[in-house]
């Protein structure tokens, strides 16, 4: 076990990570090395993926999951926090935040330490995405979608090869992207959706592995309403030539994989938005137990009390919903429907939270002052990407609908 990994997790200091995009949606990368422990003061916790028994409470995790949720909120609040005005006005994201995540092992968390990740659990790459999105949910998504969607699919189809030249990368020190194309400006890496032959419809759609070297371009980079430091431009392939041996998975399949690599991707950004909601939760009730009105602090004011006891309590039923079909996933369990409606209630309340937060706040909510607006303007994106939000009730009234026809 190397010393840069056995500091990883508490002490934020080594271990990779990567970034991704696809084009179905287009998925990009780089590249960092794990190792199969992490060692915090003087103790050791295997990176063995967690089984869980018992009737345990959706809020009880393990001493690792722990240990990361608390590594993860002091790296976002320490490194990332001061960086989040600058990033969102220049539309970019700083190249110390994308290093820091990979050394501090996040961007390969389900990845096998042989390939340099971190070998953890589908819980814990959640909680990360989480925790990162109460500081800032562009640094977030860059997480979220290079663990649950670009990660997962090289694990779950690549070759041997392709996994010793690919995910190495992708845990150590590259970025992926995807159409629209999240972290495309910052990728080296791509998981391209294409159609071999468009006779078969979407039974010639194929996914390929593709080098920013292979001669892919970034076009135009869209300008954003919110998650701005978040990079979002258009690529072009023109005369790009991918051997065979980048194929990933089988010929044809690629329609396939990227349907059932969605469904994981809605619980990344069930936690992106629960992250959200609660980290401008945090910063309104902050501000309400600081500010007197008439003699009386803010948030002691009855009618402010039923609002943010409201508030809270949907928040908290946003972060039972998503622990639990993380859960479920990780289980092996169906978790389609439960993936839905975690991302569909996330992306409501993360509006919601984003929006009363900014009003308790007054005034000062609607200056960049204070980071509210922001929140407000990144909760906006929760109903659009991974589907919209009429795709997620269509998804969720298709499989109650299955429990009941004959």
């Amino acid at each position: 076990m190397t010393s840069r990994v056995a500091n990883a997790l508490l002490t934020a200091r080594r271990l990779p990570g990567v970034v991704t995009a696809a084009s179905c949606r287009v998925h990009c990368a780089r590249s960092s090395v794990v190792s199969p422990a992490f060692v915090v003061g003087s103790r050791q916790f295997s990176h063995t993926p967690t089984t869980r028994s018992g009737l345990n409470s959706l809020n009880e995790f393990t001493e690792e999951e722990l240990m990361l949720k608390e590594s993860v909120a002091k790296f976002a609040n320490d490194f990332i926090k001061p960086k989040v005005r600058a990033m969102d006005e220049n539309e970019l994201m700083d190249k110390s935040v994308i290093q820091g995540l990979f050394d501090q092992g996040l961007m390969g968390i389900e990845t096998d330490p042989e390939y340099s990740g971190a070998g953890t659990s589908f819980t814990a790459a959640i909680i990360a995405v989480e925790e990162l999105a109460k500081v800032d949910p562009s640094v977030s998504v860059c997480c979220d979608v290079q663990n649950t969607l670009v990660n997962t699919l090289v694990r779950q189809h690549a070759t041997p090869a392709q996994k010793e030249k690919y995910l190495t990368k992708l845990a150590t020190d590259t970025v992926r992207s995807k159409m629209w194309i999240t972290n495309s400006y910052e990728a080296e890496i791509f998981l391209v959706f294409a159609n071999v032959d468009p006779s078969k419809g979407y039974k010639g759609i194929t996914c390929f592995i593709v080098d920013k070297d292979m001669g892919v371009q970034v076009a135009k980079k869209e300008k954003k309403l919110g998650i701005r430091a978040s990079s979002t431009c258009s690529l072009s392939f023109d005369d790009v030539k991918v051997p065979a041996a980048n194929v990933l998975g089988e010929v044809g399949k690629g329609y396939k994989y990227a349907i059932e690599i969605l469904n994981e991707g809605r619980i990344g950004i069930a936690a992106q938005m629960l992250g959200l909601a609660q980290g401008a939760f945090d910063e309104a009730m902050e501000y309400l137990f600081q500010r007197k009105q008439f003699g009386s602090l803010i948030g002691d004011f009855q009618g402010m009390q039923f609002q943010y006891a409201q508030v809270a309590m949907e928040i908290e039923a946003t972060r039972l919903l998503t622990y639990n079909a993380a859960r479920l996933k990780e289980q092996g369990k169906p978790f389609v429907k439960e993936a839905a409606m975690a991302k569909l209630y996330a992306s409501q309340i993360a509006e919601k939270a984003s929006a009363k937060a900014v009003e308790w706040v007054g005034g000062v909510g609607f200056t960049r002052e204070f980071p509210l607006e922001k929140f407000f303007r990144d909760s906006r994106i929760g109903a659009i990407y991974e589907g919209t939000s009429n795709i997620q009730l269509q998804t969720i009234a298709k499989l109650i609908r299955s429990g009941y026809a004959k």
